[in-house]
């Protein structure tokens, strides 16, 4: 059976995929908190609460078009803590740039919503080493 965590965030990311900003935002407690650590493109922001998740993913239906948004693995530490990791693909609908990135989400759970969400993202391509990487 999956952990409560697990549950809360395969819901939220099924309304996502249907793009319904309503039910994304229902998934998040009051006192939620979102954080975007950045990357090379896309800065740091922090969101607070039910309107800052709103203010989280209406930019994200709304400013990008989605290429493709891939969830690779899932890992449940407890009944309230969920890591997931994934890469993305966006397009900007205002000027065209486009950016690829590598995430980590960081979830926290707790009666049935979600009270954290952190993510970790990266849109550097990784260098490429041959050879011994220096025991990396």
């Amino acid at each position: 059976m999956k952990t409560q965590a697990r549950q809360a965030v395969d819901k939220m990311f099924e309304v996502f995929a249907q793009q319904n900003i309503d039910a994304i935002v229902d998934a998040f407690s009051d006192d939620t908190v979102l954080i975007h650590h950045g990357t090379q493109i896309m800065p740091s922001a922090k969101f607070i609460g039910k309107e800052g998740a709103r203010m989280f993913f209406e930019f994200n239906i709304n400013a990008l078009e989605v290429v493709y948004f891939n969830i690779n693995e899932f890992v449940e530490a407890g009944n309230d803590k969920l890591f997931v990791f994934g890469n993305e693909h966006f397009i900007s609908k205002q000027d065209q740039s486009e950016m690829k990135n590598r995430w980590v989400q960081i979830y926290t759970v707790k009666d049935g919503l979600i009270t954290k969400m952190e993510e970790f993202a990266s849109s550097a391509a990784p260098e490429s080493y041959g050879g011994n990487a220096g025991g990396l």
